[in-house]
């Protein structure tokens, strides 16, 4: 059997069982390639160089095995890879972090923001850091700033510092508990945040692979807004002037219109569409 034959064989396992994808792929025969290419050894961008090759019968009882625990477990592949990818960067994240996914990432690679930003860029709080994956790119992104990458949980920070020490960043990121802006020391330029706000209907139809993660770092309340009330009631005193906050709602738009409807943001592009993540201006939020 060769690798793309594995890779397809395996595409069926996961179709049959029903397991549900979005932790870094959307579909069975992508998640089956990553399993197999991590489980062989072979690095996940070089499917079509080694799809031809045979796999010994051993090989195959272990990507087996690892199938197997995908579906039983019902666990994000990041979590059994503990190995998570954003904008071509890889991460360490386990289970003491939500599965790095943020559509944020997308938006500090392809300069949506960079129009509000400028050398009075100086320091940056990624708020919510989970596994630290946005304070890293931030920080690869943004070479002349600083950043501190703060979450209410040790569990999560010690996951970040993992990553932060993995890119050679901890003179640039400082790592800090704080329960939402409560700790934080400020004045900041940019505020990055991918908050819970998953709202509780959601809550309640998220498939196992979703519940697998910590419920704090997903959800946001009857409407998903709980969190996010709080810290942008806070974050005035927390930004210079000139700064801007960069907001990632999910599905929740309709929520949070509802919940800010004098509130001017500016809804910024992903792959995703218009409606998962906005910026706000401190101009807008003292209005």
């Amino acid at each position: 059997m060769t690798v793309i034959e594995l890779i397809d064989a395996c595409a069926k396992e996961l179709d049959a069982a029903g397991v549900a994808y979005g932790h870094g792929t959307t579909n069975a025969f992508d998640e089956a390639a990553w399993l197999v290419l991590w489980k062989l050894h072979f690095p996940l961008d070089e499917l079509d160089t080694v799809k031809d090759q045979s796999v010994s019968s051993g090989d195959q009882r272990d990507v087996r095995k690892l199938i197997a625990e995908r579906i039983s477990s019902r666990k994000p592949a990041a979590y059994l890879t503990q190995e998570a990818w954003l904008q071509g960067i890889p991460f360490y994240v386990d289970e003491r972090t939500i599965v790095p996914r943020s559509f944020i990432a997308e938006i500090l690679a392809d300069g949506t923001i960079d129009y509000w930003l400028g050398e009075h860029t100086q320091k940056v709080l990624d708020l919510c850091t989970g596994n630290g994956s946005l304070a890293v790119l931030a920080g690869a992104t943004y070479p002349d700033v600083t950043v501190d990458a703060a979450d209410l949980s040790i569990d999560a920070l010690e996951v970040a510092k993992i990553n932060v020490n993995r890119h050679g960043l901890q003179d640039r990121i400082r790592l800090i508990e704080s329960d939402g802006l409560a700790s934080t020391p400020g004045p900041y330029d940019l505020i990055l945040c991918n908050p819970p706000y998953v709202c509780s209907t959601s809550m309640d139809a998220l498939p196992p692979e979703y519940q697998a993660e910590p419920v704090m770092a997903l959800a946001g309340g009857s409407d998903g807004m709980d969190f996010i009330r709080t810290f942008l009631a806070m974050a005035p005193a927390c930004m210079n002037p000139h700064a801007v906050l960069v907001l990632e709602i999910g599905n929740e738009r309709e929520h949070f219109e509802a919940a800010f409807p004098a509130l001017e943001a500016v809804w910024l592009e992903t792959s995703a569409g218009e409606d998962q993540v906005l910026l706000l201006t401190r101009e807008a939020l003292v209005a």
